[in-house]
């Protein structure tokens, strides 16, 4: 029976603030965001497509100085954190994401800033840097893992599908993003999701699930659709 305030959480403890420790798996190792560091390789690999800063709220950088300084105004804070995602099979930093909107006391926590550039788009080192910072959050006891997009952006609502986050709805006009509206929509996954999501990470990173050519036997969002609880019907058509 529900209980008329909701579900009691007498041992609730709220979970730690992520510090930016370094998360490596398989095909992926992510660092803490340092603009010295990794703002070059950074910005040579975002540079190939200006098209990926579509819908983010800033860029494109003309320049590696330009960039720089932004990296140094982003990383000063700690929320975002932001991580940069080297993709272990080139060497190279292709990528970076965020934990942003950390709320411990709700045991909420969302992942975003994301931006793959084109050389570590589709690759097995994209998926994992989404599953290991998944695993980080929900392993240190976050009860929510939020991932949220401009609604207008398709791409990001599949991958948000397609990595086990359930769709939860549209907010519109939440945001005013370089001059027009941003309708967003929102996506999660939570804590008593995640041990079959975990599972079908694995699943799918496993080496036997590709051939020599890298082509994959299971796709990750066939596995994940076991546990989405609500499908994104902008997705259906």
């Amino acid at each position: 029976m529900t209980e008329k305030f909701g579900q009691a959480l007498p041992h609730w403890v709220p979970p730690p603030r992520p510090e930016g420790i370094p998360l490596t798996g398989r095909y992926v190792r992510l660092e803490k965001l340092n603009a010295d560091a990794h703002g070059a390789d950074l910005h040579r690999a975002n540079s190939a497509k200006d098209a990926i800063w579509d819908y983010l709220p800033y860029g494109p950088f003309t320049s590696a100085a330009g960039y720089h300084r932004w990296l140094r105004d982003v990383t000063e804070g700690q929320d975002p954190l932001f991580y940069a995602v080297q993709n272990l099979e080139t060497g190279h930093w292709s990528g970076v994401a965020s934990y942003l909107r950390i709320t411990p006391e709700a045991g909420s926590i969302e992942v975003g800033h994301i931006n793959f550039s084109p050389e570590l788009q589709r690759t097995r080192a994209a998926t994992e840097a989404i599953y290991l910072m998944m695993a980080w959050a929900f392993d240190a006891g976050y009860r929510r893992f939020e991932w949220k997009c401009n609604a207008l952006n398709l791409g990001s609502r599949r991958a948000a599908e397609r990595f086990g986050f359930s769709f939860e709805g549209v907010f519109r006009q939440a945001a005013v993003v370089k001059g027009h509206n941003r309708d967003t929509a929102w996506f999660a996954a939570i804590d008593a999701e995640w041990p079959a999501l975990k599972e079908a990470f694995e699943a799918w990173l496993a080496p036997s699930n590709f051939d020599a050519d890298g082509r994959q036997s299971e796709r990750l969002s066939d596995l994940t659709a076991l546990v989405r609880v609500c499908d994104d019907p902008a997705l259906r058509f």
